[in-house]
C-alpha cells in the first residue's frame, strides 16, 4: 500500500497491532511487518484460547522489572481505558471470579479479529521477516528492502518460539545500540527428576504457597496459587508466577505449603490436639476436605512416633521440589529480561539510544505475573509507542 511509509512497526504481535492502530490513528503511513504467513499466533493461544485481554485491576506491583518506570507507561492507558478501547472496536469483555477480563465471547479469534479490522488503515504485510536495520532506516526483510524514517520494534521476545517470537529483535535491538538483560523463561512449567513420587499425582491440582529458598534458607520469593502435579513435574498458576523467580534465584530450592496458613508449629498441634480426642484419628481425617483425597496418608495419628509425625508435618508445609529445571522457551507464556528501560523515554517509548527508534511490549526488560498482566503490558506500551512515533 505505502512505498514510502512513515513508520515501519516490525513484530505484529499484541503490542505491534496496537502500536499500528494508534500510529495509523494519529495520520501516519503505518507498514507493519511480521514473519509469521498468519499473524496473531499468540493472542489466539492465550488463556486456553480465550485470550485473557487484561485484569480488572493492574498495578506495577504486579510485575518484574523498574517498577517505578512500569507504573508510569501503566498510567499513560490503564484498565478502564483498555476495556473502552476493546468496547469501541465492537469486543466486550466480562470479568470473572479470578479478576480475568476475557471477552464475551470466549474466543481468542473475537479479540485478534476485531485488532486487525481496526488496523485497517495499516498496510500489513505477512511473510516479511526482518533480517537487519540500518540506521537510517533500511529494513532488509525476506523480500526485499523498505525505507522508513521512524522504527517501532514490537517483536516479542523468546517465549513460544513456533510463533515466531524467536528472540531475534534483541539482536535488532544491539544493532541500534541497545543492551540487552539476560533473558530466561518465565510463566514456565517445572521439571521433577523422572520417576519422581510426586508424577505419579499427576492431575491434581493443589492450593499451595511456594517459597524460594536461597541456600542459606532463606526465603527469598512466596507465591500462593494453585499448584498441578503433572506426568512431568509442576505447573498451574503458581507455580508458573513462581517460576521465574526460582530461575533468576538459582542455585535456589523450592518448597511448597500444601496448607497455606498452617505453620511446623501450628499442625503439630492440630495433629497431638486431635490425637488426644479420638484416638481413632487419622491424618486423612484431621485434613478431609482441606486436601484432593491423593494427598491424605491413613495413619493412625495417635500411633505416630514423634520423628513420623515431624516427617509429615514437614510434607505439608514444607513440601521438597527438587526441580531439576524449567520447560524452556517452548512452554514459557512470556520472557524475562529483554532491553532496559532506561534505555527508552518511557513518556513515548522512544528509544534514548538511537534516533528515530521506538519499543514496545515483551522486547522490554518487563514481564507480568499470570491473569492478563502481561497483555495489559502489550496494550499500554504499543499505545504509547503509536500515538508519540
Amino acid at each position: 500500500m505505502f512505498v514510502n511509509p512513515d513508520v515501519v512497526v516490525v513484530g505484529a504481535g499484541a503490542a505491534g497491532l496496537m502500536a499500528s492502530i494508534f500510529a495509523a490513528r494519529a495520520g501516519a503511513r503505518v507498514v507493519l511487518l511480521d514473519g509469521a504467513k498468519r499473524i496473531g499466533a499468540k493472542i489466539l493461544i492465550s488463556g486456553g484460547g480465550r485470550c485473557n485481554v487484561t485484569h480488572h485491576a493492574v498495578t506495577a506491583a504486579d510485575f518484574n522489572g523498574n517498577r517505578n518506570a512500569i507504573g508510569k507507561v501503566l498510567r499513560t492507558f490503564d484498565v478502564a481505558e483498555t476495556i473502552g478501547f476493546f468496547e469501541s472496536i465492537g469486543v466486550r469483555l466480562k470479568r470473572e471470579e479470578t479478576g480475568k477480563l476475557f471477552p464475551v465471547t470466549n474466543q481468542a479469534r473475537t479479540v485478534l479479529e476485531a485488532l486487525l479490522t481496526a488496523a485497517g488503515e495499516v498496510d500489513i504485510r505477512t511473510d516479511h521477516r526482518v533480517e537487519a536495520i540500518e540506521p537510517g532506516f533500511i529494513i532488509h526483510t525476506t523480500h526485499g528492502v523498505i525505507e522508513s524514517p521512524r522504527v517501532i520494534l514490537a517483536t516479542g521476545g523468546r517465549s513460544v518460539p513456533k510463533t515466531g517470537s524467536d528472540g531475534f529483535g534483541y539482536e535488532l535491538a544491539r544493532s541500534l545500540g541497545h543492551t540487552i538483560t539476560p533473558t530466561f523463561p518465565a510463566l514456565v512449567p517445572l521439571i521433577l527428576p523422572r520417576g519422581h513420587e510426586l508424577t505419579a499425582l499427576s492431575g491434581t491440582s493443589v492450593d499451595a504457597e511456594l517459597a524460594v529458598r536461597a541456600p542459606n534458607g532463606r526465603v527469598i520469593e512466596r507465591v500462593r496459587g494453585a499448584m498441578l502435579f503433572t506426568h512431568f513435574g509442576i505447573s498451574g498458576p503458581g507455580v508458573l508466577d513462581v517460576s521465574r523467580h526460582w530461575i533468576a534465584a538459582q542455585p535456589a530450592t523450592l518448597t511448597a505449603n500444601l496448607l497455606p496458613g498452617e505453620t511446623f508449629e501450628s499442625l503439630e498441634r492440630a495433629i497431638l490436639g486431635e490425637a488426644r480426642r479420638n484416638p481413632r484419628a487419622t491424618v486423612a481425617s484431621l485434613l478431609r476436605g482441606r486436601l484432593p483425597e491423593r494427598l491424605l496418608r491413613a495413619d493412625v495419628l495417635s500411633k505416630l512416633t514423634k520423628d513420623d509425625r515431624r516427617v509429615i508435618v514437614r510434607n505439608l508445609v514444607e513440601l521438597p521440589l527438587p526441580v531439576e529445571r524449567d520447560r524452556g522457551f517452548e512452554y514459557a507464556e512470556v520472557t524475562a529480561g529483554g532491553v532496559p528501560l532506561d534505555e527508552i523515554d518511557l513518556a513515548a517509548m522512544r528509544s534514548r539510544r538511537c534516533e528515530g527508534l521506538w519499543m514496545c511490549g515483551e522486547i522490554l526488560d518487563v514481564d507480568g505475573r499470570i491473569g492478563g498482566f502481561n497483555f495489559q503490558w502489550a496494550w499500554s506500551s504499543g499505545v504509547a509507542a503509536g500515538k508519540y512515533v
